[in-house]
Parts: structure tokens; sequence; C-alpha cells
């Protein structure tokens, strides 16, 4: 896209961003005065729930995408309702009623599940969160005819249950186990009998749930009587120290962290049958293979298809396996020269005769057409733009369903396309974020639909793209923004010296005048993939910039290289040297922003949280004096110091790039800190460990600079949890304002 129609979308991304607002809800602004309006604070939008979003859900499709079905809250109950697309509404399980035994407490739906033939209801409840996600807890089966509730288990919590394909059994992890329970006579078979701490059967090891968003680990074949599952070893991983430091002697936990250069798990995949007996395994090939990163049975039950990758991830072969032999073949691979990303959007077609699938090898992101023996098609979508997301097939229609980027790497907009090729056509309209949640057999999608300026709105359409109704548009949400002092996000693009264009945007006072001086305070994520510039609803984070608009500062965000949405190339110049190109675009923006007129280029401050604790540690370090204060929140300081998956993605290992892992580490950069820098951590972060800020920490204090510090005791990489959040923000509050001076 040339510069002109760059420039062209851009004006109509900041009008339509306004004109949206107005249509959707009218917001008082410009038209109300001052004094009716209320200023936000770091209480209400941290500490109350004055600011949430509603949303519809759980969904889950019924009747092959007819039906949809979803949870309703009323107070402490949860009812589950279905609703036909024209609205008619049925209560299918009362809150009231889903009690186990007489005299016990209700149980809350927490998520659900229905069997295939309808008649049974798996229900999820009373969840204790592993690491990310809540992902241990009691699962319940409703039956709708008899409506009893009966345990899946009363041996202990369990993970991932799911039901056999024709509804009689329910199978779960437990323990690093599986097992399978049959309903109709309540008997329960182990399945494996081996899992321990260091070997885990039917779920992930800690970096497989991080980096390659794998948690459910085992498969149903389609005809119900075996189950595939992955086994991790991780014994060769060397436990690293969690400490409770609330507890009189400091209570450790040891988390088998692989960090970068050291041993990942050993991992199979394993075939049993649920009547038990011996697990059969799969032979994964030849070859310098390291993950298996996907793996599911095809339609038929006659092969498994896996995707495996070698330590370096720049390769993944599309395996097809016998399960009655464990011999496999290769259908085909894909390659780059950097690293490739695994994904979820390898889909079967037409009976599982063809398989759709996702690649940049033209530079960008684009769907595939192959035979089932992995012979390739065709191209299904091309053009100077991405595909982000990938929904579903009609097989009767022939039509494709993806989220893309046509419109530019601000927008998220949904399309369909004829598998030949042909056809291409936008369904959404409204400029902005559009999230898909298609139904089976593409008959109906939800669209969660926001703009940076608009909160979102929740709605059904026709797989054509009319729209049925909508669902939620959190009317009292808008209400309460419509009565703060808010400004829609300005978006903006500019040259680095070396004739790179990158997007940004500014949040600018509500009472802007061009003839002051303001000082500004850039927020940074900047990792490979990402992006902090796009038009799409914030959240409290995106609200407490605006508190700091309202205090007099203009809050800026730049997408420096590296980040996603705008080709191969531009995201990938990152290999094997992160924070190089990041941190110089930060630093290029700094620049270019301290020479607008109503910029005062020496009160500008940068922040971020994560890769962006990491990006504001480094860029401050490499800056000069361009930024007069940072924070950095869980930052990484060191490479070394993370995990194999992520790390040697983008760097490969310690040994093979040694120069690489020493300048992008922040914690050698420390000597060209000049900055005020305040470093925020949790002592319980099993992501990014309270070690990395330690030892940034030691090297300050070893070149005499001084810095800020808060520890979080146990937090972990989220920092949250009863009044932290209202702490933490109002700490961050109290640092820009003291450092930068907004007023």
């Amino acid at each position: 896209m040339n510069d002109d129609s760059q420039r062209a979308l851009r004006g109509r991304i900041r009008l339509a961003s306004v004109v949206s607002a107005l249509m959707l809800a009218p917001m008082a602004l410009a038209n109300e005065p001052a004094a009716a309006q209320e200023q936000l604070t770091v209480e209400r939008i941290f500490g109350s729930r004055d600011f949430d979003v509603r949303s519809v859900g759980p969904i889950q499709w019924i009747e092959g995408g007819r039906r949809f079905t979803y949870v309703r809250r009323d107070g402490g109950l949860t009812d589950l309702i279905a609703e036909e697309p024209g609205g008619d509404m049925l209560v299918l399980a009362e809150g009231r009623t889903l009690v186990p035994e007489e005299g016990a407490d209700t149980i809350a739906i927490e998520n659900y599940a229905w069997s295939d033939d309808g008649r049974r209801l798996l229900i999820f409840t009373r969840s204790e969160r592993v690491w990310r996600q809540n992902t241990l807890g009691e699962y319940w089966v409703y039956d709708s005819r008899s409506r009893r509730l009966t345990p899946v288990s009363t041996a202990g919590k369990q993970m991932f249950a799911k039901f056999s394909p024709d509804g009689t059994k329910v199978g779960f992890v437990r323990d690093n186990d599986l097992y399978v329970t049959n309903l109709e006579t309540g008997a329960e078979v182990r399945l494996t009998n081996d899992g321990s701490e260091t070997v885990i059967n039917g779920t992930t090891d800690w970096v497989y749930e991080e980096e390659l968003d794998l948690r459910d680990a085992w498969r149903w074949s389609p005809d119900g009587t075996r189950i595939a599952f992955w086994r991790f070893d991780q014994s060769a991983i060397a436990p690293f120290p969690l400490i409770d430091y609330m507890e009189l002697y400091g209570d450790p936990m040891s988390l088998r962290y692989p960090k970068a250069g050291t041993p990942n798990s050993d991992v199979r995949i394993g075939v049993v049958e649920v009547e038990g007996g011996a697990t059969s395994w799969i032979d994964p090939g030849d070859g310098d293979w390291e993950y298996i990163a996907r793996m599911d049975w095809g339609p038929a039950g006659d092969r498994i298809v896996f995707q495996r990758m070698p330590r370096r991830q720049n390769r993944i072969d599309v395996m097809a396996a016998d399960p009655a032999t464990g011999r496999s073949r290769l259908l085909f691979s894909d390659t780059d020269s950097a690293w490739v990303d695994v994904d979820d959007d390898l889909t079967r077609v037409n009976d599982g005769r063809e398989l759709v699938w996702s690649s940049e090898r033209d530079g960008r992101n684009h769907l595939y057409l192959y035979d089932r023996n992995g012979r390739l098609l065709r191209q299904v979508t091309r053009g100077d733009w991405d595909v982000t997301a990938f929904h579903g097939v009609d097989e009767s229609g022939r039509w494709l369903y993806f989220t893309g980027t046509e419109q530019g790497p601000l927008q998220r907009h949904l399309y369909r396309i004829r598998l030949d090729g042909s056809g291409m056509e936008r369904l959404t309209r409204e400029p902005g974020m559009h999230t898909i949640r298609m139904s089976p057999g593409a008959v109906h999608y939800i669209d969660v639909y926001s703009t940076s300026f608009d909160p979102p709105v929740t709605r059904l359409h026709r797989a054509d793209g009319a729209l049925v109704r909508v669902l939620e548009e959190n009317a009292e949400l808008r209400r309460r923004l419509g009565e703060t002092r808010m400004t829609p996000p300005d978006f903006f693009q500019f040259n680095t010296t070396d004739g790179v264009t990158l997007n940004g945007y500014l949040i600018r006072p509500p009472d802007f005048d061009p003839a002051r001086r303001y000082p500004v305070l850039m927020y940074v994520y900047g990792g490979p993939g990402s992006q902090t510039v796009i038009d799409s609803w914030g959240g409290d984070r995106y609200l407490w910039h605006q508190l700091l608009a309202q205090r007099g500062y203009i809050v800026a965000s730049v997408d420096n290289r590296g980040t996603g949405a705008r080709g191969r190339d531009f995201r990938k110049i990152v290999y094997l040297n992160l924070g190089h190109w990041e941190t110089n675009d930060q630093i290029e923006a700094a620049r270019y922003l301290a020479a607008l007129p109503y910029v005062d280029g020496e009160r500008i401050g940068i922040w971020g949280w994560s890769y962006g604790g990491y990006m504001t540690a480094l860029a401050m370090a490499r800056g000069g004096d361009r930024f007069r204060a940072g924070i950095s929140v869980a930052p990484v300081t060191d490479w070394r110091l993370y995990d194999t998956i992520y790390t040697e993605r983008f760097m490969r290992t310690p040994e093979e790039n040694p120069r690489g892992y020493e300048e992008s580490g922040p914690l050698h950069h420390a000597a060209g800190l000049t900055g005020d820098m305040l470093l925020i951590h949790g002592t319980g972060d099993d992501n990014v460990h309270y070690q990395q800020t330690v030892q940034l920490v030691d090297a300050l204090i070893a070149v005499g600079k001084d810095f800020g510090l808060m520890i979080y005791p146990n937090r972990t990489h989220s920092i949250e949890g009863g009044n932290t959040r209202v702490h933490l923000f109002g700490l961050m509050t109290d640092w820009v304002e003291e450092r930068l001076g907004g007023r």
C-alpha cells in the first residue's frame, strides 16, 4: 500500500472512530460542559465494576449451528439458556436445580459441553487456577431427561473432561494420568499408570502450555474406542524454585521450567484402548524434531495427523501416522529461514479428502489447500495483507471464512472466499475490530465488534453477513463512559530515519491546546507479532491512559518493527537480534514526538509490561537522555533466563547465538541508563521470574545507578488479586506525576 492510500486509510479510521462512537452511543464529549462530566480515577477503573464489559457466553452452538446456548448469571445462580436466531428462548437447566444432593449448595456453571446427541451436559465448576487458566476442577454430568446431576469422579478434581463421541463415557485427566468413566455403569477405568511429578499424560508441561497454547493434550478417536494422548517426561528439566515469602520459612515450590539452551521434556504420542490395556506408541519419524505441537485423529479414525518441529522452530512437518502400527509418514512441510508459527488452522475439508493450511511462504500469511496425501492443490487467498484467523468452511457452498487485514493493519474484518480462490467478499463493514465465533457448517456467526473508542457490541449474523439481532450492546458501560471526559485516540504515521513507516496513536488531553507543550508517556509492548496500535477497545489499561490524558499528559504508542499484521519481513527482521530494531524504533518515535510543537521534549516517559517491560528497560538504557522516566513491569532482563520455546524461536540457543544474547539483555546495558526507572515485579511470577529483576537490580547497583523498585509478594505475572491493581496503578500514576509533571 502506497503512502497516499495509507494517509487516506488513516483519515478514514480516525473519522470512523468518532462517527461510530456517535452512532453506537451518544457519549457526552465536546457538547457537554466539562463541569457535568466526571474524571476517571484509579479506584473506579481498577477497584470497582463501573467499567466492566458485559459479554455473552460461554457460547456453544447446537443442532449444527441453528441454535446456540449460553450461561445466564443471576446472583450466585447460573442458568443454561438456548436461543433461536430469532430470539426465542428456552431455559435448559435452571441454576436453582443444579444441586448435587439434598442440602448441598448449588453448583455454578463455569464452562460446559454437550454430548453429540444433546441429551447430556458436562458442567465444569469449582475450578482452580493452573498457571494461566482455571483448568482443574469438578465435572458433573447433567441428564436433560432425568434432570439428574452426577459427578464424573469422586476421587479428586479433574482436568479436560470430554464426552465420548456416543456420549456414554467421559474421559479426563487426574494427577497426570488418563481415566474414563462409563456413564451407564459408573465404572472408572485408569488408562495410564505412570503419571507423576515428572511424567505427564493427557495434559502438558509448563512451556507447552505457555508458548504453544496447548493444555488439553488428549483426543477421542471418532468411534470412541481409543484415546490418543501426549506423554511428557520432564525429568531432564531442572526445577526452578518459587518461594512463598509470606510463610515463616518461605515455603518453596519447584517448577520445571526449561530455560534457553537447556533440555526440554521428552515427548511422545500414545494410543490406548478405552477399556484399558497397554499403550502403543506413534513413531514420529526420523530427523531433528524436538516438539510435537498439534495432534488429532483423521475423520475415519484410520490415521493420526500431528505436527512436529525441530528445536529451531524453522520448520513444521505435517505427519500422518497409522494408529495400528505406529508408522508415520510426511505429508508436507512448511519452512522459513527465521521461524514458523504454530496455530490451529489445519482443517479437514470434504470428509478429510482436503486440508486447509496457513503459511507465510509468499511474504504474507495466506490460506492454502492440500489433498489428504499432502499434495498442494492451490493458494486460496492472496494479496498484500494477512489472514489473521481462520474460522471454518461451508462445505455445501464451498465457502471458506477468515479474518484478515485487507483494510489495513489497524483493523480486522471477516471475509469469505470460495475454495477455488474466487468470489472473495468482506462481510463486516464498520471500521475497527471484529472478533468472530463461527457456527459449525458456517450457518451463523457471532461478531464481537469494538473500536478504540467504542466498547464491544455482540451481534448475531447469518453467514452471508446479514444482521439477525444484537445480543449485547453494553449500554450501561456506554452511559458511564459518556459521563467521563474521554478523547478518541488519533492514529498517525511517521517515517524513521532509515525510511520505515510506523503506525502510532496519540491520546490528547480533553482540553488540548496546540499552543501549549505537554509531557508524553509512551506505552509499549513491541514483541514479535503483537500490536498496541489497533482500532480496538483496550479495557482498563486504555482507561488508565485516558485518566493520564485528563491529568494533562499525551499518551502515545507506536508499533515498532517486529510487530504484527504487516507481513513476514516486517515481523521477522528481529530474528537473532531481539530488542535492537524494536528499541531503535521506540527511540525514533520519542525523537519524532519531541519535535511536535505541542510536546515538551524534555518530559517524555515510557512504560510497558512483560515484553513491554523489557522494551522499556532496554530503550531507556540505549536511548541516551531521550526518556526522562520509565516504568518497567515484570521485564525480561536477560533472554538466557527465559524459556526455551519462546526465546529460541527468535534467538536460537545461547550457544548458537552468544552475541545476540549479550546485546539483547537490558542488564548488559545497565551503564547506559540515564532517566528515572521504576522496576515492578511479583515474586510469584512463574512466567518471567522475579530473578530477572533481581539480576537487573544487581547490575544497576554495580554501575552506581539509582532506580525505584516495587515488589508484590506472591503475585504472578499479571500482578492482581484483592487491592493489588488499585495499589499498582496508583503507584504508577504517582510516579508519572512526580517525574513528568502533567499539570
